[in-house]
């Protein structure tokens, strides 16, 4: 019976509200901001809740990366879809209208979704040991690729890329969403609203 109440107390204790100060010792705390949490959204969550965000922070920064780069490639050099033209925002929408747009779409979604559930194998622990939850060996982002080999070897290089990882993560998740509502709102392509 001892023991039995030694569980249960056990499953009811709340974890400690420590993730603002697990967050203050990760990579991203840099000048001229340093930590930057003006709202006291951090004040109390977990530290595992900390990793989350992380995690959530570097998956759509990476995306962002990657969308920002394909505004400034798409409107200018598209030789799949020659004939579609205009505000990349509005040219998925295009694209599917079209029989090899929504092939090309298919596997551009199959790819991605491999890609997710490698990414969640990789980081997070099965859903039924855990619901929404990181492994405890992972940090969030890092998944052990570097194929290029461009990661440094010591601890202050990697905090100096981690850092560039994030703030540029950051800045293309804001370019992002102003190159989307310029091209909404203007109806232009991205240099077409300058001209």
């Amino acid at each position: 019976m001892l023991a039995l109440s030694s569980i249960v107390s056990q499953s009811m204790v709340m974890p400690t509200p420590a993730g603002k100060a697990y967050l203050q010792t990760m990579p991203g705390i840099t000048a001229p901001f340093g930590f930057f949490d003006p709202m006291g959204l951090t004040d109390d969550i977990t530290m595992e809740e900390a990793k989350l965000f992380r995690e959530a922070e570097l998956a759509h920064g990476r995306v962002a990366m990657m969308g920002a780069l394909g505004f400034l490639v798409q409107e200018n050099f598209h030789p799949i879809f020659a004939d579609i033209d205009g505000p990349a925002a509005r040219q998925l929408d295009l694209v599917l209208k079209t029989s090899n747009g929504q092939l090309v779409s298919s596997c551009l979604l199959l790819a991605i979704f491999l890609s997710e559930i490698g990414r969640a194998n990789f980081g997070w622990q099965d859903p039924d040991v855990a619901m929404r939850t990181l492994r405890t060996e992972y940090s969030p982002g890092e998944l052990s690729f570097d194929p290029l080999n461009m990661m440094p070897k010591d601890e202050a290089g990697i905090a100096a890329m981690k850092n560039k990882e994030l703030n540029n993560g950051r800045l293309a998740m804001l370019a992002v969403a102003g190159i989307v509502a310029q091209e909404v709102v203007t109806e232009k392509t991205l240099f077409g609203s300058f001209v």
